[in-house]
This record gives structure tokens, sequence and C-alpha cells, in this order.
């Protein structure tokens, strides 16, 4: 059973959601929530299933881990700042971290941090530990350290783990300001966030999901196996595709040593600050978020972007296969393009997660989406789950 709200004219949501949210008679944990907006109106807020494997049920508080569905989030914040006049997203990141111009970095862009050009994405030569992610200033030490694999600008490669902290960091440098302190003052508090977070507070940590089944092992996920599974399949289709790509850049980006010993529903990994990853959301933060971006940077009266920032945020930068994900993600600025099954969303732009989860705007049809859940792994970028709520959200738009 689903609780919340529906519109009559988005029921074939909520549909598609019963079908996807696993059936706890039968003893099958997990659960999800959905929210939608269509014209500024919220069409859809609902949610089911438990949020852990003792079958606690799935409140409507409940937050969850949204892995790289971060990065937007993350995103939204840095072109917050670049509308202030903080940030050029076309000045050097050195300008605004002078450490960063180490290891022939100095006229690497924030725009190809953004757009994941910057060829800084090998995560294994950073750290000795997974462990390690959870301290910033070592992360952002290493990374101001560290060599491009590439010439910046001439590929593009997802930046992971590392994207967060890259982009995290220019935001603390411009304001001089904890990434987790920013993200409440400039995005969760204007517009009303009920649950977003990066470094989730101890007055919330009651409220998160445990991830819970599908190839996830009580609190801790396999990305150690699931990834180069998912790669050794990547790489054969890649193959048949005659699609140039190597596996050995997708295991170096994606999968730190110590990835296993890794426990992403510890209180401690809630709580640190990694803003590529560890986000903990509401889907009605998420889709709040993404109305905002759809309806021009303005939501019921607050205003956080001009037009002119968005309209430039959501331009594609790159559209050929990329070094670790060999798939034309359509890089624009921190988003990349919104996956859907038989119907176009041209301007559409947005982010998906490890886990299923997602969020994205369209500003044609004025519309938004957030999911969070807490069940099963799929990809790096989501999962059908996702794809197929996205398709029947359209739809329901392009009927309403």
């Amino acid at each position: 059973m689903l609780e919340g709200y529906i519109h009559p004219d988005f029921s074939d949501v909520a549909r598609v959601l019963r079908r996807q949210i696993p059936n706890a008679r039968r003893g099958r944990a997990g659960g999800a929530a959905i929210c939608v907006y269509h014209r500024g109106e919220v069409v859809v807020d609902c949610w089911g299933g438990t949020r852990d494997a003792a079958g606690t049920p799935w409140q409507e508080d409940t937050i969850a881990l949204s892995f790289s569905t971060t990065k937007g989030v993350a995103s939204t914040l840095l072109h917050v700042l670049a509308d202030r006049g903080l940030v050029d997203v076309d000045r050097p990141v050195a300008e605004y971290w002078p450490e960063f111009a180490a290891g022939g970095k100095q006229r690497i862009s924030v725009r190809q941090v953004l757009c994941h050009e910057a060829g800084l994405y090998r995560i294994r030569g950073l750290v000795d530990d997974a462990a390690r992610m959870l301290d910033w200033k070592y992360m952002c030490e290493a990374l101001a350290a560290s060599e491009p694999c590439h010439e910046p600008g001439a590929a593009h490669g997802y930046h992971a783990w590392t994207y967060g902290w890259l982009v995290g960091e220019i935001a603390q440098r411009v304001t001089g300001r904890r990434f987790s302190e920013l993200l409440a003052s400039e995005i969760a508090e204007p517009l009303g966030l009920d649950g977003c977070y990066v470094g989730v507070p101890p007055g919330a940590m009651g409220r998160r999901a445990q991830q819970v089944g599908g190839r996830a092992a009580f609190s801790r996920l396999r990305l150690g196996s699931v990834v180069p599974a998912a790669g050794r399949a990547l790489e054969r289709i890649s193959h048949l595709a005659r699609i140039d790509y190597d596996l050995a850049e997708a295991r170096a980006a994606l999968v730190p040593p110590g990835i296993e010993r890794l426990d992403f529903g510890s209180e401690a990994w809630a709580a640190a600050t990694v803003p590529a990853a560890n986000g903990m959301f509401t889907a009605r933060s998420l889709a709040r978020l993404y109305a905002m971006l759809a309806g021009g940077g303005e939501i019921d009266g607050v205003r956080l972007l001009s037009q002119e920032t968005i309209d430039r945020a959501a331009q594609v930068q790159n559209r050929g296969i990329g070094r670790v994900v060999p798939y034309p993600l359509q890089w624009r600025l921190g988003y990349h393009r919104v996956n859907t099954l038989g119907v176009r969303v041209p301007r559409g732009f947005g982010h998906s997660g490890f886990g299923g989860s997602g969020a994205w705007a369209d500003p044609e049809r004025h519309l938004a989406l957030g999911m969070v859940l807490n069940s099963g792994t799929g990809t790096p970028f989501g999962d059908l789950r996702i794809v197929r709520i996205s398709t029947t959200a359209i739809r329901c738009a392009d009927r309403r």
C-alpha cells in the first residue's frame, strides 16, 4: 500500500511504484518514495514499503542514501554561488583553490570539473583505503597534489567519487564555510526542504532508511564485486558495438581499495561529507529542488537562480562515449541526460545514483521528479525503476 497524495492525472505513476516496492507480506523488505511537480504543483507525493530489514514502515519523513544523485544537488549549490558572482565556470579552479595548481592542473577550469573533463577520476590512485573518503581534508589535499590522467578537456570520464570534493572545495574556498552548512543555508532552508543532507546531523539520524535486499548484505553494498561484474558486461556490449572501452579505467574510477569494508549504513558514513555519493534525501526535497530548476530558478516566490544561469548549466558539453562509462551521458554542467523509454526529453537534465535513486528537471514540460529507495543496487546511474517511473510521469504530463 502507498501513503501520501496522488493527483488523478498521475495515477499511473503510483501504479508503477506499487509494482516496484518489495512485498513485505512475502518477506521482502524495502521501500521507496516518489514526488513529482508539474507546473509548480505537487502532483505526486507518496511512499510505501519498509525502511529496514526488520520491517519498519517507511515514513513521510524517511531519508534515504542516494549515492550519485547527490552530485546534482552539489552542482546546484555551485551554480547558486556562480549566480552570485562568487564563481566563474570558465576560470581556473586554482584561482579559488591555489594548491590545486600542482601537478600541471593550473589551467583546469571549473567548467571542465562540472562536465567530467578534468581527468581526475582515478580514486584508486588517491587513497590506500576507502575509509579515507570520510576525511575531507585528506581527500582535498590528495586531489590538489594529483596529476590528471589525460589532457583536461580532451576527453571525459565519470568522476564517480572525486567530483564531490572538487565541487565542494571550490564552494568552501569562495565562501569560507563548510559544505554541509552551505547546503542548508543556501538551498534547503530557502526552499523549505524537509530532508536534504550531505552530512546528516545527529537529530536526523533516526530518520534514515537502511539498504536492504538485492545485492546488499545488511548495510554493506558489495561494490567491490558489483562494479567489476557490471564492467565486464559493459565490456562485452562495447565489443559488440565496436566501442573502445577499458574496464581498468572503470575500476580505477569506481572501486577504491577496501571498498568492501566500508559500511554505507553506518552513522559515520551518514555524518561524513562526501558530496558525490552520501547525500540523504526525501523524494520531496529532491523534487522541489528540481522543480525550482524546471521553473526557471524560482518556486513559490523564492528565487535561487537566474534563467541565464540555468540555461548555461543545462547546455550539453560533450556527447561522446566516456572513458569510465561507455554510454553517452551528454554531460551538462553537473548534470546528465534524463533516461527514458520511448519519450524524448531533449532539454531535461538531472542525476541518478547507484541503488536506483534519481532526480531531474524538464523545463519544456515544467516537470520535475525525485525518487529515493533502499533496495537493490542497479548501476552507477540508477536502474530501470527510475527509468520506468520517469517515462510514466512524462507521459502523464503530456496527456494532461
